[in-house]
């Protein structure tokens, strides 16, 4: 690729002793337009150039535009950003294209020798892929192919500006999230893509899929997903509170499910699951998750997912788990707070708390009597 490159732009391009431009053949033997040639380039970008690395490889705008004049060997497929081929894009040239023309490109890993093996690696700085794009990319099935989509959204600071322009929609934020490297491409994280992406839905099943999967696949947890949501005031609409209703309830019952699994795999004794506590003919205590009578040990899934954004609003709930589990522990029964996260990512330090809660049963005073019901 690189020698096709760099042999195109050297003989596609010409100019006249009087400094005019002139159409040249593929056997007119010309002088290179650029001291540096674009094989220092990874493969993609000697493919997609913006116009200021074609300037610094000696290439003027005016002779860019000659090379995409009907039928020529070049494109611009968006402002300041060309394609080196005739042909329709890539997916990945796709990509890239939409970044160059968002980011504030800062050039990493360039070799000191115009032939050197390693590649130029571009950053691109404060700039992301988010919306369908973004999830396709982090390998959702129910998300269209990338070639099929008319645009690929891109995230930026809302100072940033831009305009949006055919293949690339802009998006603003006020805080621009840590974005994920995914095939070497920055990627807004799959909550952040959701929100992106379901502010351009209208159909309630593609939203209800992509939240699904999201949650089923184990790209997120739905308090995440119900924050990013809430930020993006998209809870006024009918189809999206749906969705959501139903991400909760996949969510917890695959919370639930893995708590099962952590038991079983990591050989804790059986509780009894989802109860009810009560004080002999006194006030409700609270449910659990799991409870071990003998021990005197309850565990609770925190699958809190505030719905209006705020922060009081979150910290009500927290207030309502710290109360339940002071409760208990006056009452001498060990309360293992656990979340769906800890679950998914570091399920044996979980079954070690536990454990560990269980075995020091034997050091504590004698729990309260209380009535176990189930819920």
């Amino acid at each position: 690729m690189s020698a096709f490159v760099d042999r195109r732009v050297t003989a596609v391009i010409g100019r006249s002793e009087g400094g005019n431009l002139r159409r040249m053949n593929h056997n007119t033997p010309v002088p290179p337009l650029s001291p540096r040639p674009l094989r220092h380039l990874s493969e993609v970008h000697r493919r997609v150039v913006t116009a200021g690395r074609l300037r610094a490889t000696g290439v003027s705008v005016a002779e860019a535009n000659e090379q995409c004049r009907p039928g020529g060997p070049w494109q611009q497929i968006l402002p300041g950003v060309f394609l080196l081929h005739p042909g329709p894009p890539t997916s990945e040239e796709r990509l890239h294209a939409v970044l160059m023309y968002a980011a504030r490109e800062q050039s990493a890993g360039v070799p000191t020798q115009p032939g050197a093996e390693e590649p130029h690696r571009p950053v691109y700085a404060e700039a992301m892929i988010t919306g369908l794009a973004a999830l396709t990319l982090h390998g959702f099935s129910s998300t269209p192919p990338l070639l099929s989509l008319d645009r690929i959204d891109v995230l930026v600071p809302r100072m940033r500006r831009l305009r949006s322009a055919d293949g690339a929609r802009i998006v603003r934020t006020s805080a621009l999230p840590a974005a994920e490297q995914v095939t070497g491409l920055p990627v807004a994280p799959v909550p952040r893509a959701l929100a992106d992406a379901v502010t351009e839905l209208t159909d309630a099943g593609a939203v209800r899929r992509l939240l699904t999967e999201a949650v089923r696949g184990g790209h997120c947890e739905p308090a995440a997903v119900v924050r990013e949501l809430t930020n993006a005031k998209l809870l006024n609409r009918p189809h999206v509170v749906d969705a959501v209703d139903s991400l909760l309830a996949e969510g917890r019952a695959i919370a639930e499910d893995r708590l099962y699994r952590m038991v079983a795999e990591y050989g804790l004794p059986d509780p009894v699951w989802n109860v009810d506590l009560r004080l002999p003919g006194g006030p409700h205590l609270g449910g659990l998750d799991a409870y071990w009578p003998e021990q005197a040990v309850a565990v609770e899934l925190d699958t809190r997912a505030p719905r209006q954004g705020h922060r009081q609003d979150d910290d009500e709930l927290w207030s309502e788990y710290a109360r339940k589990r002071e409760h208990l522990e006056r009452l001498g029964i060990t309360v293992v707070h656990i979340t769906p996260r800890k679950l998914r990512e570091a399920m044996e330090q979980q079954a070690t708390v536990v454990r560990t809660a269980l075995m020091a049963s034997g050091d504590r005073d004698p729990a309260a009597y209380v009535v176990v019901l189930p819920r």
